[in-house]
């Protein structure tokens, strides 16, 4: 069978960032915080050459809501590359992927999205496979574990204010505001904490940097060439290449529980993602039903 375009895109999109995981745990002697400064300061740069190549401002217009966005993703990620450092790989990942829920919790408030029954019933489903890995992996300490739940909070947050901005900005404007706002916050922090990198630290640090816009430009790529529904659920596979990596470079091998609790908060998110866009589905055929 031929992968369309969108497919492949995404599922290149989905390597890049599991590759960029990697190389953050690859150098646990790091700062979090110093990692991030090397990737802001890529994205950065990378940002204003585009921005100012398509002749677009990189100031934007709803700058409230864009330095907003970009605090709750500094947040996010600050947490997320420290959870990344102290947990496996796998269960790092899949503790992000509890973002769309509180993406959807959020939407109630700030994009007065109705969340149904069945979708509470989803999410509860999720967090019930954070309690069995908490409960069964001694490997890991709770309070990273809490903490990756905590990163996935702000990422729905930072989304649910993408979705508010909507078409308003230009992806990279909104992509721009993210170091942007991270630089100075973990930029002080780096000041004080300063570990000089060493030998191959900086080709990974580089990395970083690189597989991070790799993953966001064919994510990109991928939703301007398909649509949203048919490519969104493909993100998942990064467990898949999460599980692989963790066993290939650093010999993780999890609580049979563990897998099954990771399977329940994949379940629970997927079975929500495809129950939103049947009831898209049904409300798109309705109105073209009605006009007709």
């Amino acid at each position: 069978m031929k992968l369309s375009k969108g497919v492949i895109y995404m599922l290149l999109s989905t390597f890049f960032f599991s590759l960029m995981q990697v190389c953050v745990k690859w150098v646990p002697h790091i700062p979090a915080e110093e990692i991030i400064v090397f990737r802001s300061l890529i994205s950065l740069v990378i940002s204003v050459a585009f921005l100012r190549r398509a002749g677009v401002s990189v100031w934007g217009n709803n700058r409230k809501w864009l330095f907003a966005r970009g605090a709750f993703g500094a947040v996010a990620l600050i947490l997320f590359f420290n959870v990344l450092q102290n947990i496996p790989l796998a269960t790092a990942a899949t503790l992000q992927y509890l973002s769309p829920i509180f993406t959807a919790i959020i939407g109630i408030f700030m994009v007065k999205e109705r969340v149904r029954l069945w979708q509470w019933v989803f999410f509860l489903l999720s967090f019930a496979g954070v309690l069995v890995i908490e409960g069964v992996e001694t490997n890991i300490d709770s309070l990273y574990l809490w903490l990756g739940v905590i990163s996935a909070v702000f990422t729905g947050l930072a989304y649910s204010i993408v979705r508010r901005l909507n078409v308003q900005e230009h992806p990279l404007v909104i992509i721009f505001y993210f170091p942007l706002v991270t630089l100075p916050v973990v930029g002080v922090y780096t000041l004080f904490h300063w570990v000089q990198p060493e030998g191959w630290d900086w080709g990974v640090l580089l990395l970083v940097g690189l597989f991070t816009q790799l993953g966001q430009y064919y994510m990109t790529l991928s939703y301007q060439h398909e649509e949203i529904s048919k490519v969104a659920n493909l993100t998942y596979i990064g467990i898949i290449y999460a599980l692989l990596f963790g066993f290939i470079f650093f010999g993780e091998l999890l609580h049979i529980w563990t897998y099954a609790g990771m399977a329940l908060v994949l379940l629970g998110v997927i079975l929500n993602v495809q129950y939103k866009n049947k009831i898209s589905r049904k409300a798109t055929l309705a109105t073209e039903t009605g006009s007709k």
